[in-house]
């Protein structure tokens, strides 16, 4: 819950870094994107912890889960509909969804339980989405040394691409696919990025995998 006060009371702060940087953003999207397309058309799907809904709203996603108050009450003027709830105990029964997007895990409380939460609510043959910043890249390292200065990122835990191939598979996910983006430091991106398959040179990974 500390994550969800400190997401509260810095609501403001958290929009303006998109504005910082508006094609780092993009890059993260267009990443995203490129594996929300390799699901069938006019499927139903959530984000989770979708913040202010600015992910949600740049891939056209209707729905998700924000525990943070002031966080949902911007994605709702974003024309997203907002379940309060945590990832750790999603308000919905089994075999819900066809796929479950989760950017930055690093704000979870316990990846693990969010991974299995998300199978359940999965149907069979359904998809989980992970977009996150690889510990062993640059931005997740340049945020880790400066992590005592950080409103947001203080408490956040980076993970190794490893480490999440790990635990989807302890969670009975399969067929793990990966792309990547953010190339270089964060301050030194000024374009749109090109995703590129695979993992180990971009700061950001995305990865989809199936429920078994």
């Amino acid at each position: 819950m500390l994550q969800t006060e400190i997401f509260n009371k810095n609501a403001e702060a958290y929009e303006a870094w998109y504005d910082t940087y508006p094609e780092v953003f993009q890059s993260e999207v267009a990443a995203i994107k490129e594996q929300l397309l390799k699901l069938p058309e006019a499927i139903y799907g959530i984000e989770v912890g979708l913040g202010t809904g600015r992910f949600s709203k740049a891939l056209g996603i209707k729905e998700g889960i924000e525990p943070s108050e002031e966080m949902a009450q911007k994605a709702i003027k974003r024309g997203v509909e907002i379940m309060k709830g945590v990832a750790e105990k999603l308000p919905y029964s089994d075999y819900h969804f066809d796929f479950i997007l989760f950017v930055t895990i690093c704000h979870l409380d316990n990846l693990k339980a969010a991974l299995n939460e998300a199978h359940r609510v999965l149907k069979p043959g359904g998809s989980i989405i992970l977009a996150f910043l690889d510990k062993a890249q640059t931005i997740a390292q340049q945020y880790e040394a400066k992590r005592h200065r950080s409103t947001f990122f203080k408490n956040a835990t980076y993970y190794s691409v490893e480490s999440v191939k790990d635990l989807l598979k302890k969670t009975k996910f399969k067929n793990l696919e990966f792309n990547q983006t953010l190339f270089g430091e964060l301050n030194e991106i000024k374009d749109l990025q090109t995703p590129k398959e695979g993992y180990g040179e971009g700061s950001f990974v995305v990865v989809k995998a199936v429920k078994k």
